[in-house]
């Protein structure tokens, strides 16, 4: 079952496990995967080849717990280091058990798949609540269905880069219900403004981070949850063994720690004129922009959006679908946004197609 009002013409049966890399070949430049260009810094790359002077031995995640929870003000037991945030959707989705846990599971759309992925391939129905383009992708919490068990929901959210209030999602929790929120990409918001992974009085919210996307680390797969200590015993029960390899476990202790937190604030500060002139000049050339953009990325719509996309990459330029988002047409493209000097060479491109 669906909730909302779909973008026009849908695609039916959206491809949920397609992802932007897909679309990246060589030769062409890659503005289709939403990970950071030009990283790891040289000062993260040390401690990551550092961590090979003991790469016989077996991992051990309890120092990037420590640091983790030092970070986000929570005690130890709310945090669980995992191997990037796609392990942690599916450890949510075994741990929860279909029909017992979870009757009710919803899952915001359009949004980041995996979740849903997960939530199926573990035997969950999922309900989709579709949110609409005529007002921004915003999210209503009254659109969630009153019975749901289950929310899921990304801040700010991929694809559509929308940044939504903490207050909203706040309203979300309740007894007996658990509100998963993906916050992938909320160390690229300067200040965190909307973030809750530092509450501890809602009941029954997580909080997913990851570290692949500031720090260009998608390839060693460093995230973690935070929660209520009873669900993340629950998780941590259905967690692999190891499953945090120690260049990741390094990596979250470096990237949790102030210095790191001060640079990662620098970029994302660094990112918005560039990402505002991008969304102007697309804004320009006919192109509807989902409005306030938050996020490192842009979603924008053309009347011709998909042979658009064709066309770019026949120009040497990869961008990200957007029909394979659950709510989102052909005419939808992602476009993550790299330095000024790229994104003028774009958009110069997309002037003359």
């Amino acid at each position: 079952m669906t909730h909302g009002v779909q973008d026009a013409s849908p695609a039916p049966v959206p491809d949920l496990t397609h992802h932007g890399d897909a679309e990246v070949g060589p030769g062409l430049i890659d503005l289709a995967v939403n990970v950071r260009a030009g990283m790891p810094p040289p000062w993260l790359r040390e401690r990551l080849i550092a961590t090979l002077d003991d790469i016989a031995a077996y991992p051990d995640a309890g120092p990037a717990r420590d640091a983790i929870a030092a970070r986000h003000g929570r005690r130890v037991a709310d945090v669980l280091p995992t191997a990037g945030g796609a392990e942690a959707f599916t450890l949510i989705a075994r741990a929860l058990r279909p029909g017992i846990d979870v009757r009710h599971a919803v899952v915001v759309h359009p949004q980041f798949t995996e979740p849903e992925v997960a939530l199926a391939a573990a035997g969950h129905v999922v309900d989709r609540v579709l949110l609409s383009p005529t007002d921004g992708f915003v999210l209503d919490p009254d659109r969630i269905p009153d019975d749901a068990d289950l929310v899921v929901v990304g801040n700010p959210t991929n694809p559509t880069s929308v940044l939504h209030p903490a207050a909203a999602i706040e309203r979300l929790t309740r007894p007996g219900r658990i509100v998963v929120i993906d916050e992938a990409f909320m160390d690229a918001v300067p200040g965190e403004p909307e973030s809750l992974a530092e509450r501890t009085d809602l009941p029954g919210l997580l909080v997913l981070r990851s570290l692949t996307k500031t720090w260009g680390l998608a390839g060693i797969r460093a995230g973690y949850v935070l929660g209520p200590a009873d669900i993340i015993d629950r998780l941590r029960d259905v967690q692999p063994p190891w499953s945090v390899s120690s260049p990741a476990a390094e990596a979250m202790r470096a990237c949790v720690h102030p210095s790191a937190l001060d640079e990662a604030d620098r970029l994302a500060r660094a990112d918005e004129p560039v990402r505002q002139w991008l969304a102007d000049e697309l804004r320009r050339l006919g192109g509807d922009v989902v409005p306030s953009p938050r996020a490192p990325f842009l979603l924008v719509r053309f009347p011709e959006g998909e042979e658009l996309r064709m066309r770019l990459r026949d120009a040497g330029w990869a961008v990200r679908r957007g029909d394979t988002f659950p709510g989102l047409s052909p005419g939808w493209i992602r476009i993550a946004v790299r330095d000024e000097s790229t994104m003028r060479r774009f958009v110069d491109h997309v002037s003359r197609l």
